[in-house]
């Protein structure tokens, strides 16, 4: 219960801070890492709370983002990475990113709660 729960406070926390423009764009790994510390869980079990809310919340708005200009950025920028201009994968690979940091935040949030 209490993985499910780290899941939906990292992924609304995070959102609600990127909502503020007074924030910098990382603020999310110190919602990430402060619930880590504040939901008491096995290292690996943070980590992987973090990278799932993080994944999906910044997949989930990338892809928002992506449909709202009919794949044009996405596109232009998956052809200058090697991605062979496949904006899913620049999708899966911004979304990966961001569920790493996540991950890393809860991480550190973990280890900082045992010590």
């Amino acid at each position: 219960m209490k993985f499910y729960v780290s899941i939906i406070l990292i992924a609304l926390l995070s959102y609600a801070a990127g909502l503020f423009p007074v924030l910098p764009w990382w603020s999310f790994t110190i919602c990430t890492l402060v619930v880590a510390v504040a939901i008491p869980q096995r290292p690996i079990k943070s980590f992987i709370s973090g990278f799932i809310a993080l994944f999906l919340l910044w997949g989930i708005l990338a892809f928002i983002i992506d449909l709202n200009n009919q794949h044009l950025l996405s596109a232009k920028v998956a052809n200058i990475l090697p991605l062979n201009g496949s904006f899913e994968l620049l999708i899966g690979l911004t979304a990966f990113i961001g569920g790493l940091i996540g991950g890393l935040a809860a991480l550190t949030g973990s280890y900082l709660r045992k010590k």
